[in-house]
């Protein structure tokens, strides 16, 4: 059994429920501000999940590398490692504002210090990523199949901090991520790049930097409170009632813009969705194929109260590792890159933009990739080791801005 925390106050208890299943029930006369999700509010009756866990609950589990050391470094001596066993081993150190811990624990929270100068300025060399693999698996409560940990910068990195936060915080501040040379050579560039087009857009982004080898890009996280305390954080798997397993499922006009549109008060909508479509559009023009339902979340204050759209995370072109790769859900019934005609009528009908406001989107967003393209000539010219990733990804956003934006002509990548 696991006692869950919100908001650092103790919320209820999940626990096994039946040969696969789990179930969670809220501690007796909780207040409503301790419900664990938008999608579960406090009640008497148990909230039960007939295999696995819950969506809120299985949102920060870890994937890939993170999940595989863990289920090395754990699974000998538990004898198995569910789902369940890793929520236990992770819990404590999480994104957002839910934390797990012992029934008769109380929630503390120690994550080690890490300096970002020495991630940035690669004084570790090859060795960095095993170390802070080693250091901070266990505290590394968040999803996604990219390596990546959670770390807790050093005081001595107040200038790559950004907002200090309280003196008494222990808890993680940053992400890093690293990418596998014989998968995805220099992803971390190609996030560092796509995430600068997303800030040129005046989208929302967390603090975001490259290693000088390029080895790892160091993101500050989005949902700490400058006094301490995170921010409320769920992504569109949760707000869809579906776990992590099925994130590729499902449409754009329902998964994401239908449901926006349920959990934004309606004073802040024009703005969310006027976003919510330039991040679509983004995506598109780069050729973002990996933009999932765990991709795209939402924030809030309060459980109870309205939610915005979460900053932009994990933006990447994945057109130059798989040529072929096509959109993660479908629009219009097809995961084929959509051009400008079905992308205008995404905005009128399910963002209820106008025309001028599309058309300003849309252009703003060539000319963004258009002013950034040289610096990405530049630096994989002269910093990257795999080069030729480089060429690949101009001419992915060449064929996003021709295809899906329609203009004809204009050519970012440089000669094969």
């Amino acid at each position: 059994m696991l006692r869950v925390w919100t908001d650092s106050q103790p919320a209820g208890h999940l626990d096994r429920h039946g040969r696969r299943g789990t179930t969670f029930v809220y501690e007796p006369k909780s207040a409503a501000q301790r419900a664990v999700s938008l999608t579960m509010p406090v009640r008497v009756a148990s909230w039960d999940a007939a295999h696995g866990l819950l969506p809120v609950f299985d949102m920060n589990l870890p994937e890939g590398a993170l999940r595989a050391h863990l289920m090395r470094r754990f699974a000998k001596a538990t004898g198995s490692f569910d789902d369940f066993d890793l929520l236990s081993v992770v819990g404590r150190t999480q994104i957002g504002r839910i934390r797990y811990s012992d029934p008769d624990a109380s929630l503390t929270e120690d994550v080690p210090f890490q300096s970002i100068d020495e991630i940035l300025r690669a004084r570790r060399g090859g060795a960095l990523f095993n170390h802070l693999l080693d250091t901070f698996a266990v505290h590394s409560g968040l999803s996604g199949v990219q390596p990546k940990v959670l770390i807790r910068a050093s005081e001595d990195d107040s200038a790559f901090a950004g907002d200090r936060q309280s003196p008494t915080f222990r808890g993680a501040t940053h992400i890093v991520k690293f990418w596998e040379a014989a998968e995805y050579p220099e992803l971390a560039a190609n996030e560092y790049f796509c995430l600068t087009a997303a800030k040129a857009l005046k989208l929302a982004v967390p603090d975001f930097q490259l290693s000088d080898d390029g080895l790892a890009i160091v993101v500050a996280r989005f949902d700490l409170k400058p006094g301490g305390g995170y921010i409320g954080y769920e992504d569109f798997c949760v707000l869809n009632g579906l776990p992590t397993a099925d994130k590729y499922k499902g449409g754009y006009e329902t998964r994401l813009f239908r449901r926006l549109r349920d959990f934004i008060a309606v004073e802040h909508r024009a703005q969310a969705f006027e976003d919510l479509f330039k991040l679509f559009v983004l995506n598109c023009s780069i050729r973002n194929g990996d933009a999932h339902l765990k991709n795209f979340g939402v924030i809030y204050d309060d459980v109870t109260g309205a939610a915005s759209l979460a900053p932009v995370y994990d933006l990447v072109s994945t057109v130059p590792y798989l040529p072929k790769d096509a959109m993660a859900l479908t629009l219009n019934g097809s995961t084929n890159w959509p051009d400008l005609k079905v992308l205008t009528r995404l905005g009128q009908t399910r963002c209820d933009l106008s025309l001028a406001v599309i058309t300003r989107i849309v252009e703003e967003t060539a000319d963004v990739l258009a002013t950034i393209a040289p610096d990405v000539e530049r630096y994989f010219k002269g910093t990257a080791k795999h080069r030729d990733v480089g060429a690949r990804l101009l001419r992915a956003w060449d064929a996003g801005i021709r295809d899906s934006l329609g203009f004809d002509g204009r050519t970012l990548s440089p000669p094969s």
